[in-house]
Formats: C-alpha cells, structure tokens, sequence
C-alpha cells in the first residue's frame, strides 16, 4: 500500500509498528509545512528548514498522544503555528509575509470583492503591496488569513490550529478582511 492511500492515522499505526516509518509522515507534511512557514513569516531557507527539523522533532517525540478523534492536520500545525511563534519570540525579528504567485493569487480573489479595480494591473507591483499590507495586519488576523485562504483549511481546523472557538475563526477572518482592504486601499 502507497503512504498515499493511507490515512494519517493508518501511518501513525505503522510508525507504532516500525518507528523507521516516519518518514511517511515527513513525506506527507514536509512540504506543506515548509509552505506554510515561508508563507507566514520573511526567514531565510536554512532557517525554514532549522524551524522544520525541529517541528518533525517534536512530532516524532508526540505523535502517540494524537487522539483518533481529532484531526492530525490541525495537530501538526498547531505545532508549526507554536514554533514559529517562539521562533520570532526568541529571536525579535520582525514577521513580514512572503507569498508565491500561487498564493498570491488565491489569497486576493478571496478577499478583493470590493478591492480598487486596479489590482488587475501589474501583479509583481501588487503582489509587493499585498505583502506589505499582510505584514502591516495584527499577526492573529495574517495568520488566520493565511490558513484558511492559502493553506485552505477549514473553520474547524483552523479554531484546532489556533485554540479558538469556530465562531471566533469568522469573526477574526471577517476583521482580517476589513484590515488587510484597509491596508491596500491606503497604499493604492
């Protein structure tokens, strides 16, 4: 059987079974993690991948308290939300937000329903400004703007991420929104 037709929880069964199986859950995560941690703060690659490194550590040292019931891809980015957290405590860096094209692209046909028209114009210009507009918003409202518009995640997920009430998550979205137009509406 592929790691990909496996459950999370049929992989953590097998880790149980032979702990060299981790890396199925590597395999699976890694990459979308690595995403999410670019995506959410402007640190250098070596330390993405030092960030990293200690996230798979700490799920590897906790992977069996996972309960059945709960989601494991909430419970791996709590932990990624958390270090990356501590990260920017321990260090006293400045977050700024880094986004792709892709995600660029999605975030703003998201969240530009009333935008100013001229953000069909040049995208490198406007990428460069929705940046600067996300690295302006109060970090609880970057951060559930990116998980919910860039990482996709649900509003059940993201109050698991987060420890919030689901209906907190659509207040904070709905807030983040009005900020981040705020924001872009300035700079245009």
């Amino acid at each position: 059987m592929v790691s990909s037709d496996l459950t999370d929880y049929e992989i953590i069964q097998k880790i149980k079974e032979n702990p060299d199986n981790f890396g199925l859950i590597i395999d699976r995560y890694e990459q979308k993690l690595y995403k999410y941690i670019m995506r959410s703060t402007d640190i250098t690659n070596e330390e993405a991948d030092d960030l990293l490194q200690e996230i798979f550590i700490k799920v590897y040292k906790n992977i069996f308290e996972v309960k059945e019931n709960l989601s494991f891809s909430s419970w791996i980015y709590r932990i990624a939300h958390n270090y990356i957290i501590d990260y920017f405590r321990k260090n006293s860096k400045i977050e700024k937000v880094s986004l792709d094209d892709e995600s660029y692209s999605f975030l703003i046909n998201n969240i530009k329903s009333d935008f100013d028209p001229r953000l069909d114009l040049d995208k490198k210009e406007i990428k460069e400004i929705v940046q600067l507009a996300l690295s302006k918003i109060k970090k609880e409202y970057r951060e559930i703007l990116i998980l919910k518009f860039i990482e996709d995640k649900s509003y059940d997920e993201i109050s698991d991420i987060l420890r919030i009430p689901t209906g907190t998550v659509g207040t904070l979205i709905n807030r983040a929104k009005a900020q981040i137009k705020e924001n872009l509406n300035f700079n245009f």
